[in-house]
């Protein structure tokens, strides 16, 4: 390959590097060109699956600030899946592919400027997806906002219905916005003044008595 072919080479792998969330190294030996055309579509959007040449790309990473990939893994026939969308989908691809056609060995990678083994990544595609995620979070923001509708509804409703049907007595009865109908009548002006004069009246009979003995 020709110096400015080389250069044009690692520019552009140093761009996919900077323009992706992670990256995967996998060793391709022994896959058809029909078995990385299924891969390629099995990733979708989520990834760009690129054979490699492993001097350039390892020029390349080094150019773009990765230093996450070490040396041995830039060894046999490498491709690497460029991140570009959901790395949980992205590493179930790698892992349901991998399956499926042992000749794909994932060898590591790099997520947000971080090393993953190949432990890492196959915990990371046991992980519930983005998509899957933001539909639950969404079931629980209904359900919670559902709840607490129903909370604020259900009072409401019922002083709703304590006002109507108050409303509707003093209609039938005008007094009732007053105090009355249903209301203790009030006691009579000068009963409590008449019972004080008698029991007066009572303490001054008995008082001449006193003064005769």
């Amino acid at each position: 390959m020709a110096r400015a072919d080389k250069s044009a080479a690692i520019a552009e792998l140093a761009e996919e590097f900077r323009s992706s969330s992670g990256a995967v190294l996998t060793e391709y030996r022994g896959l058809t060109v029909a078995q990385l055309r299924e891969l390629r579509r099995n990733l979708g959007g989520n990834a760009k699956y690129t054979v490699v040449k492993n001097t350039l790309t390892r020029i390349a990473a080094r150019e773009a600030g990765v230093t996450a990939f070490e040396d041995g893994l830039f060894t046999g026939p490498t491709a690497i899946a460029f991140i570009k969308g959901d790395p949980v989908e992205t590493a179930k691809g790698l892992r349901d592919f991998a399956k499926a056609n042992p000749h794909l060995v994932i060898k590591g990678g790099v997520l947000d400027g971080r090393p993953l083994s190949v432990e890492e990544i196959t915990k990371l595609a046991d992980l519930e997806s983005r998509e899957v995620l933001l539909a639950k979070l969404a079931g629980a923001m209904k359900a919670s906002l559902a709840n607490a509708a129903a909370l604020f509804q259900a009072p409401l409703s019922q002083a709703a219905r304590t006002i109507e049907a108050l409303r509707q007595k003093a209609e039938e009865d005008p007094s009732v916005l007053k105090g009355g109908a249903g209301t203790p009548a009030p006691a009579a002006e000068g009963s409590a003044a008449d019972t004080a004069s008698e029991a007066a009246a009572e303490g001054g009979a008995e008082e001449p008595a006193e003064s005769a003995q």
